[in-house]
């Protein structure tokens, strides 16, 4: 039987070994996860509370059969999540010893932004629909250091529609600077769009849209944005940027729920841990959607949406050209 299955990629350098977790090991790694829970997760409070629950499984000898490495690192997240409710926090392990923590090298970022660019910066299509309604789906955030030429493209392509749809269904996140970068092009003011809050620097980072975007913007015409239960982290940011200054309507289902940035930390040779060190917190409603998601303005499938994103757009293009008569 095969309780776990994983594909990995392989740091140069790196030689994987067949580990055992012995009782030493295990409490290295609760050790350096709540070292680690202490030092940056972005609510103390909580943190003191998931330390306690993680020294209760342990002296209750819940871990002390597990000698699998992916079963530890899962059973930990679960643990943590049960307390926290955060879905960017998560254990993992890697069949190699993990390297402390280091700047990439040139040649390392040199490799990631081609892969950045040879995915097309996560940009899936771009096109016009029927009813010159511009659509524009793109699964990720990438950093608009690589990526800017591309959304210009893209917001090029589009810059003369009646209408914009956003595709956000199978979008997962990423960068802050890109969500702040793509919605710049939407407004034509300067715009408080989201804080971040980092809790062990004890310090507020204000994000509003650029004074200068390349090429056109697209500050007249109305907005959809496409969700979906796997529509999470930064992409939730830009639905709820966009809901909460009323440059959008969201269309389709109640997204992911993810508002915390993440860092990843070693903790112990072959383990290392993902905790959310900051919280947004929006300008307009002085909170953010962690656990909760973004609710939609129009509640649908996500399989609907975008027939109805184009139904609501279509209708909104003929009340405004009967406006203009």
């Amino acid at each position: 039987m095969v309780d776990t299955f994983g594909l990995r990629a392989l740091p140069p350098g790196a030689v994987p070994v067949n580990v055992t977790l012995d009782a030493a090991l295990r409490k290295r790694v609760i050790d350096g996860v709540s070292a680690n829970l202490e030092e940056f997760y972005v609510d103390a409070a909580l943190a003191k509370q998931m330390q306690q629950a993680l020294q209760e499984h342990a002296k209750a000898g819940q871990y002390d059969a597990i000698t699998d490495g992916d079963v530890f690192a899962t059973q930990l997240t679960k643990d943590l999540r049960a307390v926290s409710h955060d879905k960017h926090l998560g254990v993992n392990f890697s069949p190699f010893k993990t390297p402390a923590q280091q700047t990439p090298s040139a040649d390392e970022l040199t490799r990631m932004h081609d892969r950045m660019r040879h995915e097309n910066c996560a940009f899936e299509k771009v096109e016009v629909l029927f009813g010159n309604i511009g659509y524009v789906k793109f699964d990720g955030f990438m950093d608009p250091g690589v990526c800017a030429p591309t959304v210009a493209a893209a917001m090029g392509f589009v810059a003369h529609t009646d209408a914009v749809i956003f595709d956000l269904r199978d979008n997962g996140g990423g960068d802050p600077a890109m969500v702040t970068f793509v919605a710049s092009y939407l407004f034509d003011r300067p715009t408080h769009l989201n804080d971040l809050y980092n809790r062990k620097d004890d310090s507020t980072q204000q994000f509003w849209t650029l004074s200068y975007v390349p090429g056109e913007r697209l500050v007249k015409q109305p907005v959809y944005v496409l969700t979906s239960k796997r529509t999470f982290s930064g992409a939730e940011e830009f639905c709820y940027d966009l809901k909460n200054q009323k440059r959008a309507t969201i269309v389709g289902e109640t997204t992911g729920g993810g508002a915390h940035p993440v860092g990843g930390h070693p903790v112990a040779d072959y383990f290392m841990i993902g905790v959310p060190f900051a919280k947004a917190i929006n300008p307009v409603s002085k909170t953010n959607w962690e656990g909760t998601g973004v609710q939609p303005d129009v509640k649908v499938s996500a399989a609907d949406a975008l027939a109805t994103a184009e139904k609501l757009a279509t209708d909104k293009i003929h009340a405004n050209e009967q406006t203009a008569r």
